[in-house]
C-alpha cells in the first residue's frame, strides 16, 4: 500500500500544478486585452481627442491649473502612472513575500484596474481629466498586477518547465490581445451598421476590455493558492525604502543584478519600437490609420507563434542563447525598417511580422530567465524590481528618439538610433554568466538555460 501512495502523490502533484499553471496562463489572457485593445490602439487618440474638445484657443487644457498642451496629456497621464506605479510596486511585493498572500493583492489590483478601464465607457465631450485619472489608475493597477502575477512562477512550475510555461503564458496573452482586437475593429470600422457613433465605438471598446479582464481574472483567482514562504509580521518597509532594500540585497548576488542591468537595457528598445513604430509608419511612411492598425493586429497574431516556438528553442539552446538570438534579430528587423519605402504598406507588414516573431519570445524567456535568478521567498520582492525595469525605466529609449528626430529631422535615424539598446543588451546579457547567476542565488542549475 505505501509503494501505491508514493506513485500516485507525484502524479496528483504533477496534475495539481498543471492545474494551476493552466490558471495562471489566464491572467495573462485577461490583462493583455487592456495593453493591446486601450494603450496600444484606442486610448491615445481618443483622450487626445477629449483634451483638444477641451482645450482653450492656444490648444491648452489646464489640469490642478497647469497648462498642459492638449497633445501631450496622453503622454503626461503615461508618465504620471510609472511614478505612481514605481511607489506602489515594491510595497506590494515586500507585502506579498511577508504575508504569503498574494493572491488577495493579486485580485484586489486586477478589480482596481478593471474597474478604472470600464469606467472609461463614460470619457466623452470634455472630460479629459477623467481620462487621466482612470488611465493613472489603471496602468498603476496593470503594472502592481503583474508584479504579483510574475512571481508565482518560480513556484507554479519547476525549473525545467519555467521557458515553456512562461511563453505559454505570453501566447495566451497576445491570442486575446488579437481575438478582442478583431471584435474592436469590426465594430469600430461599422459602426455605422451598428447603430453607433464613432465616439461610442471607441468607448465600449475601451470599456470591454475591462469588462474582459475582470471575467478571465475570475480563472487565475480560483486555482492559483498562496504559499507561506517567509514568516509574517516582520518590520514594514514602505516605497523607496523597501526597493532599497531590495537592492541591497541584491548587491550580494551582483550576478543577478548584472542581469537585470542588461533586461533594462534591451527591454527598453523593445518598448520604444512599440510604442514609436505607428508614430514611424504614420510620419514617416505616410501610411493610414487602418494599415497601422492591421499591422498592429499581425504583431498580435504571429507572437503567439513567436512566443511558442521560441520557448522550444529555449528547451534546445537554453534561454541565454535563444534571447541572445532575438536581440540579433530585433538589430536586423530594425536595419531593415531604416530602408523601408514610403507609401508600401506591403513592406511595414513584413516589418510587423518581424517584430511579432521575436516580440513574445524575447519578454517570456527573460521573465522565465529571471525567475531562476530569485532567492526561495523572495519572488515578489524581485519581481517588483523586474516590472520596474520592465515599466518603470522605459523612458530612455522614447528620449533617444525624441532627440535622435530633434536633432536629425528624420523618424529613420530616430528608429535606427534604438540598434543601440539590442546591442548594448547582447553585451551586457552575453556577459553575465547565467548558470553562476542560479547558483548564487541558491536555486538549482536547469540542464539547459
Amino acid at each position: 500500500m505505501s509503494t501505491d501512495t508514493v506513485r500516485t502523490e507525484p502524479a496528483d502533484e504533477a496534475a495539481e500544478r498543471r492545474r494551476e499553471q493552466r490558471g495562471w496562463y489566464f491572467y495573462d489572457w485577461a490583462c493583455s486585452v487592456y495593453s493591446t485593445s486601450v494603450l496600444t490602439v484606442f486610448l491615445g487618440p481618443y483622450l487626445t481627442s477629449v483634451a483638444e474638445h477641451a482645450a482653450d484657443a492656444d490648444g491648452f487644457v489646464h489640469p490642478l491649473g497647469v497648462p498642459v498642451r492638449a497633445g501631450s496629456f496622453f503622454a503626461y497621464a503615461v508618465s504620471a502612472s510609472v511614478v505612481l506605479s514605481i511607489l506602489v510596486m515594491p510595497v506590494a511585493g515586500a507585502a506579498a513575500d511577508r504575508t504569503g498572500r498574494k493572491k488577495p493583492l493579486l485580485a484586489a489590483a486586477a478589480y482596481l484596474g478593471a474597474a478604472a478601464t470600464t469606467g472609461m465607457f463614460f470619457l466623452d465631450g470634455d472630460r479629459y481629466l477623467l481620462g487621466g485619472a482612470l488611465l493613472v489608475v489603471a496602468n498603476a493597477s496593470v503594472a502592481v498586477s503583474m508584479v504579483l502575477y510574475n512571481s508565482y512562477l518560480p513556484q507554479i512550475a519547476p525549473p525545467e518547465e519555467r521557458d515553456a510555461v512562461s511563453s505559454r503564458g505570453w501566447a495566451f496573452g497576445y491570442a486575446a490581445g488579437s481575438l478582442v482586437l478583431v471584435a474592436n475593429l469590426v465594430l469600430f470600422t461599422s459602426h455605422d451598421s451598428f447603430g453607433v457613433s464613432e465616439s461610442t465605438a471607441v468607448r465600449i471598446c475601451l470599456a470591454s476590455a475591462g469588462i474582459w479582464w475582470g471575467a478571465f481574472t475570475l480563472v487565475p483567482l480560483k486555482r492559483l493558492r498562496d504559499r507561506r514562504t517567509t514568516p509574517a509580521g516582520g518590520p514594514s518597509v514602505h516605497g523607496w525604502r523597501q526597493l532599497a532594500a531590495t537592492v541591497r540585497d541584491m548587491r550580494g548576488k551582483p550576478l543577478t543584478l548584472a542581469f537585470l542591468l542588461a533586461y533594462l537595457v534591451y527591454n527598453d528598445g523593445i518598448q520604444t519600437v512599440i510604442s514609436q513604430a505607428s508614430v514611424y509608419g504614420s510620419e514617416e511612411l505616410g501610411l493610414s490609420q487602418s494599415t497601422l492598425i492591421v499591422a498592429v493586429l499581425l504583431v498580435q497574431v504571429l507572437a503567439v507563434g513567436g512566443a511558442l516556438g521560441m520557448g522550444r528553442l529555449a528547451r534546445v539552446y537554453g534561454a541565454k542563447r535563444t534571447i541572445l538570438g532575438s536581440l540579433v534579430a530585433w538589430t536586423v528587423t530594425l536595419g531593415a525598417g531604416y530602408f523601408l519605402p514610403a507609401g508600401r504598406p506591403v513592406w511595414f507588414f513584413v516589418l510587423a511580422a518581424g517584430i511579432g516573431l521575436v516580440l513574445g519570445g524575447s519578454q517570456a524567456l527573460s521573465r522565465s530567465l529571471f525567475s531562476h535568478l530569485v532567492p526561495r521567498g523572495k519572488e515578489a520582492e524581485y519581481f517588483s524590481a523586474y516590472e520596474m525595469s520592465d515599466r518603470g525605466m522605459s523612458w530612455l529609449g522614447p528620449l533617444l528618439f525624441g532627440l535622435t528626430y530633434q536633432l536629425t529631422g528624420s523618424y529613420r535615424d530616430a528608429i535606427i538610433s534604438l540598434v543601440a539598446f539590442f546591442v548594448i543588451g547582447f553585451v551586457l546579457l552575453a556577459r553575465v554568466s547565467v548558470g553562476q547567476a542560479v547558483r548564487d542565488a541558491g536555486n538549482p542549475v536547469p540542464d539547459r538555460i
